[in-house]
């Protein structure tokens, strides 16, 4: 571990504590010059206790649990079989591959004639279907996660959201709001608390861990926000060693936490949460309050409220950091704060009301920003969508709760910087100066608002199987006919990889590796019939690409999946059976969903493109697996809404029911781009014009956020400095940033894995500009100083970079591919030659 960084002084601190509440009645606490001389009732405290109390822990070892070590590929080698497989299954009796038929699909005519449709306004929260799911899904109510600490409530459960380390565990992780943070102090701390710790870090107080040696300019392969800086407690004094945690309210933006004495007990404090809340707020129930810190008080003062009923004061801790803490009564009566120590102010007992904490790093502007939004808070988040062409609009209609005079007061939140970007109609009038540092995603701006309207221009409406370039006009960007030249070599690349075993292939005990495989063929198929017009050759891939698909849709796979009725979702039944949480990276635990099940959607959609027959009793199969990882609806009672991706991070968390020291995670930005691009492709050949809405705007919100947090070009100013030079994030958390992968350190996994699957969708969410630094930096072999040359690169990462430098060099990608003594092993096992010869060509490289 990395030695943390050494605390610096505080130059200005001023001897003793500035007394501005009233001291209890019933002790004479006196408070002398110079190092605290504090009553022998009281624990003594040094300054520089004080000090060790706000520089905090770091753990620098990943978390590893639930987390598999194995490299995203099935096999190193792909071995063809030496005969040609027959295949009869669904092929039309003319020996050719069924057309669409107009019942089945509204596209029919062209692009051209989609995109004049696509003219009309598309509502992207459509509910997809209420119903259970196929009957060849049994269901299991012995998930190996129980559900504790959440009191009962109708609807699904969340699984990958930000609170869940609340109700998993121990419960002693923090839970990242942005831009705070909150745990619970569980009598650990100088206050020994056992109140809700907040916590929020300024930009220099990360800690980065070593220089990285091969990576040019050697940027720090990690940062790490420390742990444990008890700020801020809100607490009270019957909380002791019976009190316990609970949950209730879990929805897809928010949830509420209870700290009560002991269980049962109708006494509590309630804490409303939300991502970017403005205010950490309580709400008492018939308890005394106490405030407490353990990074010590210095002063605290009574200050004068702009709201009636709400009553303020200023707090300064022995870090010199400047604190507002708000109280508003139910009975509007002065709660008669005390400070009592210089850990703890004590207010009256059986209290109702709330109280409300911020920090202020502005000052006089910044106090105004809050005096003026205190008294009411968020308590939930209603999101709405819907697209008209290329511009899609998204809404966040906060609900408010609190004072409720005549000019009650608008609602603060904070926005982090993609928000920003994307503002729209009258939110960008309501952003305000003040600003506070998240952990890992910049700087959050404060926003006066009860609602917020983002609007992305740039949908990618006309984005297809086929390789697409965003740089060209509309209606134009799909690769045009192939060249001659690259018809020939793609013909004959593809004879040869149509053939191989496509059953032992994909009927692996893992539906990650079983679903890349599947992709893979599909993608194999569309190429020969669409794009190299053989129909002959394609129906014999189609065919036997069917009846690789239907063991999963039949459920007849190795590990089947089953519908968990604890938390509601379909889960593979792999680690029911081995007891190893880790088994399929973690899927029955609800890790990585949209990963594995967006290679099944992508293939589905591509069969159901060259045989609509195949649709209809195959949909109710592929319909589940989107709204398991992604459904659209909250009155859907068997599936929670967006269970992966994240509307206010504006990308998935990867992490399911695994208790985090660092909240949830990313690892794989391109695989997260990846499901949206394979539901919005769904959407498109099922005719449902509100999951295709829904993927075009996810594919543009993705787009922003990658380039914002997770793919870091030149003059990047979300992340740190010292840390962008990676080029990428590696893992994101919602507490550090780690430049590697869970199963390896090497340059080419680090990278490698924020690329593949290279298809369409990936000229959208990888920029040129971006694409162009990180391989002339890292793996352009004419670089003396790169540290992975693609040509000295082993195995399938080596085909995974030449095909992202298609992005770029396209010719110089297709000369790779076509080069006459390729080797096949430089290709992964989720990808085909045939494809990526294709992908270069179709962008301009034969």
């Amino acid at each position: 571990m990395p030695p943390l960084s050494e605390p610096n002084p505080i130059n200005d601190r001023q001897p003793g504590i500035t007394h501005a509440l009233p001291l209890r009645d019933d002790a004479a606490i006196r408070f002398t010059t110079g190092p605290f001389a504090l009553p022998t009732s009281t624990q003594q405290f040094s300054p520089l206790a004080s000090l060790s109390a706000a520089s905090g822990r770091i753990v620098t070892q990943l978390e590893t649990v639930g987390r598999s070590s194995v490299q995203p590929f099935v096999t190193p080698t792909i071995i063809t079989p030496a005969i040609l497989p027959t295949a009869n299954h669904s092929i039309n009796a003319d020996n050719t591959l069924p057309t669409r038929i107009s019942n089945l699909t509204i596209h029919l005519i062209s692009r051209r004639a989609e995109l004049q449709a696509m003219l009309d306004q598309t509502k992207a929260f459509q509910p997809m279907a209420t119903g259970p799911p196929p009957q060849s899904i049994a269901s299991r109510s012995d998930h190996p996660v129980p559900r504790t600490n959440i009191a009962p409530q109708d609807g699904p459960l969340a699984t990958n959201k930000f609170y869940a380390n609340f109700f998993l565990g121990a419960q002693h992780q923090g839970v990242w709001t942005h831009p705070y943070s909150l745990t619970w102090s569980k009598g650990t701390g100088y206050a020994q608390s056992w109140g809700m710790t907040i916590s929020h870090l300024d930009a220099d107080q990360p800690v980065f861990g070593p220089p990285t040696s091969d990576i040019p300019g050697h940027p720090a392969k990690y940062f790490i926000n420390p742990l444990a800086i008890q700020s801020i407690i809100i607490s009270a004094a019957e909380l002791g060693r019976s009190t316990v945690l609970t949950t209730d309210s879990l929805h897809a933006f928010s949830a509420n936490v209870n700290l009560m004495p002991y269980p049962g007990s109708l006494c509590k404090i309630t804490f409303p949460l939300l991502q970017g809340m403005g205010f950490v707020t309580g709400v008492y129930s018939k308890l005394q309050p106490l405030i407490q810190s353990s990074v010590l008080f210095r002063s605290v003062g009574a200050a004068v409220s702009s709201s009636r009923g709400v009553f303020k004061y200023e707090i300064i801790l022995e870090d010199g950091k400047q604190w507002l803490l708000y109280a508003t009564p139910s009975d509007g009566q002065d709660p008669k704060f005390s400070l009592v120590s210089q850990t703890t102010i004590r207010g009256i007992p059986n209290w109702f009301g709330y109280i409300q904490v911020a920090k202020n790093p502005a000052g006089s502007p910044g106090e105004y920003i809050y005096d003026n939004s205190a008294g009411v808070y968020a308590v939930a988040a209603d999101l709405t969508a819907s697209t008209f062409a290329q511009t899609g609009t998204y809404q966040f209609q906060w609900k408010k709760v609190g004072l409720s005079a005549r000019n009650t007061p608008q609602l603060l939140m904070f926005a982090l910087p993609h928000h920003v970007e994307s503002f729209g109609g009258p939110t960008p009038f309501a952003l305000t100066s003040l600003r506070l540092q998240t952990t890992t995603k910049g700087v959050a701006t404060g926003v006066i608002a009860d609602s917020w309207t983002l609007v992305e221009t740039s949908l990618p409406i006309d984005m297809g199987f086929s390789p697409w370039d965003g740089s060209l006009p509309l209606g134009t960007r799909s690769a045009n006919p192939l060249s001659s030249t690259a018809l020939t070599v793609i013909k004959a690349v593809a004879a040869s990889e149509i053939q191989q075993d496509m059953d032992g292939q994909t009927n692996l005990d893992s539906m990650y590796f079983s679903g890349k495989a599947l992709s893979k063929f599909a993608t194999i198929v569309y190429t020969v019939h669409v794009l190299c017009q053989e129909p002959d050759l394609a129906q014999l891939g189609l065919g036997q690409l069917k009846m690789a698909f239907a063991k999963f849709s039949t459920n007849q796979q190795i590990y089947p999946l089953v519908y968990d009725t604890v938390w509601k979702g379909v889960v593979s039944s792999g680690a029911y059976r081995t007891g190893d949480p880790g088994q399929d990276f973690g899927n029955t635990y609800y890790n990585d969903h949209h990963f594995h099940y967006a290679y099944f959607i992508h293939a589905a959609a591509i069969i159901a493109y060259l045989d609509p027959h195949w649709l209809v009793p195959n949909k109710e199969f592929v319909d589940m697996l989107v709204r398991d990882a992604a459904n659209p609806s909250p009155s859907d009672p068997y599936f929670p809404f967006s269970r992966m991706f994240d509307w206010y991070h504006g990308h998935s968390w990867a992490k399911g029911l695994f208790e985090s020291g660092d909240g949830k995670d990313e690892e794989s930005s391109s695989e997260d781009a990846f499901f949206a691009y394979a539901i919005k492709m769904w959407g498109w050949v099922t005719g449902d014009t509100s999951m295709e809405a829904r993927g075009n705007l996810m594919l543009a919100v993705l787009a922003r956020t990658l380039r914002n947090y997770f793919l870091l070009q030149d003059g990047n100013a979300n992340q740190p400095g010292s840390f962008t030079g990676n080029k990428v994030t590696g893992i994101l958390f919602e507490n550090k940033v780690d430049a590697t992968t869970y199963f390896g350190n090497n340059v080419e996994y680090v990278h490698g894995i924020h690329m593949l699957p290279l298809l369409p969708y990936s000229a959208l969410t990888r920029p040129s500009r971006f694409v162009f630094e990180e391989w002339s930096l890292l793996f352009d072999p004419a670089n003396a100083t790169a540290p992975a040359p693609a040509s000295t690169v082993q195995g399938g990462w080596k085909g995974i970079l030449y095909a992202n430098l298609a992005l770029i060099d396209p010719k110089r990608s297709w000369e790779f591919f076509a080069q006459r003594d390729f080797d096949m092993r430089w290709i992964d096992g989720g990808a085909s030659r045939t494809w990526y010869l294709a992908w270069a060509a179709g962008l301009g490289g034969a």
